[in-house]
């Protein structure tokens, strides 16, 4: 896993040009994991609009998914649910041709941190968890298990297509 003491953080790019504040963000979400009252508490905030931009990942996005997998799997209270769903809106928007190539340098701890975030779900299963949270948990569950289809479906649900669904309404 990309120290967030390296040098490389510099070479690596987010939305917003050089990913050199990913590193603090990703230390300060290490104390601040619980869940949060909207979309717009930092760090997620930052985060999300840097390393998922409008369905866009980036270079720094595959480096920051394992830091932010390892902090979900070292967290012994609630957590919030973009510990599960931002790493597999990652997932799939890279499996979806939206963004580059996964850096060598960090090709392997992506893909471990992806493959452990069913591991990481069963850590927090005791949680309560609202629905945002068991979809998140879900897509998180389908990224690890390779089913990019069936974990973008989750990223989209909401409770209005949820009730259309439950009606059969498919117009």
């Amino acid at each position: 896993m990309l120290s967030l003491e390296d040098h490389r953080w510099g070479e690596l790019q987010h939305a917003y040009g050089r990913a050199v504040d990913v590193p603090d963000l990703l230390r300060e979400l290490r104390s601040a994991t619980s869940p949060t009252k909207g979309y717009q508490e930092e760090p997620w905030y930052s985060l999300w609009s840097s390393l998922c931009h409008q369905g866009d990942v980036y270079t720094a996005s595959y480096a920051a998914v394992p830091h932010i997998v390892e902090i979900a799997a070292e967290t012994r209270t609630p957590i919030d649910s973009s510990f599960f769903q931002l790493p597999a809106a990652i997932e799939v928007a890279r499996r979806t041709g939206r963004g580059p190539e996964i850096p060598a340098e960090c090709a392997d701890d992506y893909h471990r941190a992806l493959a452990s975030l069913g591991e990481v779900v069963s850590l927090h299963r005791n949680d309560a968890w609202d629905q945002s949270m068991l979809l998140s948990a879900m897509a998180a569950q389908a990224v690890a298990k390779g089913h990019v289809d069936v974990a973008e479906v989750m990223l989209n649900l909401d409770s209005d297509l949820i009730a259309k669904i439950n009606r059969l309404e498919f117009n």
